[in-house]
């Protein structure tokens, strides 16, 4: 029982001190990523300043896996730019390029239509019911940088939730069993 045994014994030993001082130290460490999520969001504009490419829809130029930072600025929208956006009805955002756009005289507002690189057709039957075009509230924001294969940590998470669990258990008690 060997490497269980001291586990247990150590875990028994720990006294409130010390397992304040530990809950207080993980609550930091929790407080400083949101924190550093907030300005990132304040400083890229972008309500999701980093995504995780899901799909191959993107290939050659992203796969699966990859990470990409966002940055959303008040410059118009260009065809041939990457997108990350939101339709109406869907919890995940979709990474597409833009290969129209389409400003309406009226207003100036532009509107885009998107497509996947490795997708045959454009994007209008993932939109919404009876959406023709991306207005810019659906827009998150546009790729600025990427970094390949990182994000297959959070999909390998996502996919086979027991992951996430044991890695979350095994944090924790190495939080609880830590002496320092």
């Amino acid at each position: 029982m060997g490497w269980i045994g001291e586990t247990i014994d150590s875990i028994k030993s720990i006294q409130i001190r010390q397992l304040l001082t530990q809950a207080i130290s993980l609550g930091m460490i929790v407080t400083s990523a949101l924190i550093i999520w907030k300005a990132l969001m304040c400083v890229t504009g972008s309500e999701s300043p980093v995504v995780v490419v899901l799909s191959g829809s993107m290939e050659p130029g992203f796969k699966r896996g990859d990470i990409l930072f966002l940055h959303m600025s008040k410059d118009p929208i260009r065809a041939g730019e990457i997108v990350v956006f939101n339709v109406d009805g869907r919890d995940i955002p979709i990474v597409h390029r833009v290969i129209k756009v389409h400003e309406r005289e009226n207003t100036g507002e532009v509107d885009v239509l998107t497509k996947g690189d490795n997708n045959y057709g454009d994007d209008r039957l993932l939109y919404a019911q009876g959406q023709q075009w991306l207005h810019r509230h659906h827009i998150m924001g546009r790729a600025v940088g990427f970094l390949p294969y990182v994000g297959w940590v959070t999909i390998i998470m996502t996919e086979k939730p027991i992951i996430k669990y044991i890695l979350i258990g095994a944090l924790g008690l190495l939080v609880i069993t830590s002496k320092d």
